[in-house]
């Protein structure tokens, strides 16, 4: 039988240009993400991916933003997970 995989959307508020990189916690109905990297070029979207991906041990490419690429408050798909991760 074959492993079905798995998803989770998650709501994610970001606040660039921060002194350290850290998820701090829950943030109304999702988390909140401290990044060090500012909001030019992609390089904070970047960011995030790296330390969801570090945190959450999902791989990069498995980690989507859907929505809010020019914006504070994004909505990001985690792709193959499976039911322990979850």
């Amino acid at each position: 039988m074959k492993k079905q995989l798995q998803s989770l959307t998650l709501k994610v508020k970001v606040e660039p240009g921060s002194s350290k990189s850290a998820i701090v916690g829950p943030y109304g109905d999702g988390i909140k993400v401290k990044l060090t990297s500012p909001p030019v070029e992609g390089r904070a979207n970047k960011e995030l991916i790296d330390i969801l991906s570090k945190t959450l041990k999902v791989r990069k490419k498995d980690i989507e933003i859907v929505s809010g690429q020019s914006s504070k408050n994004k909505v990001v798909r985690l792709i193959g997970l499976n039911k322990v991760q979850l």
